[in-house]
């Protein structure tokens, strides 16, 4: 079985990643949703998370340039940047939402130096916001963004379209079409089922 295939099953199982075609949750935005993922979860499990980490190289392995730095977004991107600097054992920074209201008033901490090649590290790509703006306070440094790395992502045209304007490449491990396979193929979901869902997440504004 393919890594991503195993991790989708993986954040099934912990649920970090939870499908409900009938009774949808409500996200921070307010979207009503059939799926809900928080990957924070994945920090509890040491074999999930060296899967993570593991892909996480795989990916980097693909790349036409390689990191000198890999850089998480605070906060659910921050451990898996850190295992991954550890195993790659190249420096690591962290990107703040936002700049610190007080002391030196950074939005990122660690060293970079102008010129580098970053990775960015994210849990979970929606619509790309975040991961986005912490790109962007990554190039006001005058280093290079090489690729954003995710664990997974919804697949909405919004993350694509908004990533394409940033001129940002950016991978995920796995994603909600492989997600809602794995669970037609485990015959825990329906194939109507699976396209009701599919078509939700298409018709996303």
């Amino acid at each position: 079985m393919a890594l991503n295939e195993e991790l989708a099953r993986d954040l099934l199982e912990i649920k970090a990643v939870q499908i409900n075609p009938d009774n949808y949750f409500t996200w921070t935005s307010g979207i009503k949703s059939p799926i809900y993922c928080d990957n924070r979860l994945t920090m509890s499990y040491p074999e999930i998370r060296k899967k993570i980490t593991d892909a996480f190289i795989t990916m980097i392995g693909k790349l036409n340039q390689k990191p000198d730095v890999i850089a998480g977004c605070a906060t659910a991107g921050i451990p898996h940047a850190a295992w991954l600097a550890d195993c790659l054992q190249l420096p690591m920074v962290y990107v703040r939402s936002k700049p610190k209201g007080h002391g030196k008033g950074n939005q990122i901490e660690g060293q970079i130096s102008k010129g580098q090649k970053v990775l960015v590290i994210e849990d979970l790509i929606s619509t790309g916001g975040s991961a986005i703006e912490a790109a962007k306070a990554l190039q006001q440094e005058d280093v290079e963004v090489i690729s954003v790395f995710a664990i997974f992502t919804y697949g909405l045209g919004k993350a694509e379209s908004q990533f394409a304007a940033a001129e940002l490449p950016f991978a995920t491990i796995t994603n909600f079409d492989q997600l809602v396979e794995a669970l037609v193929v485990d015959r825990k979901l329906t194939q109507s089922e699976k396209e009701k869902l599919i078509d939700w997440r298409d018709n996303l504004k």
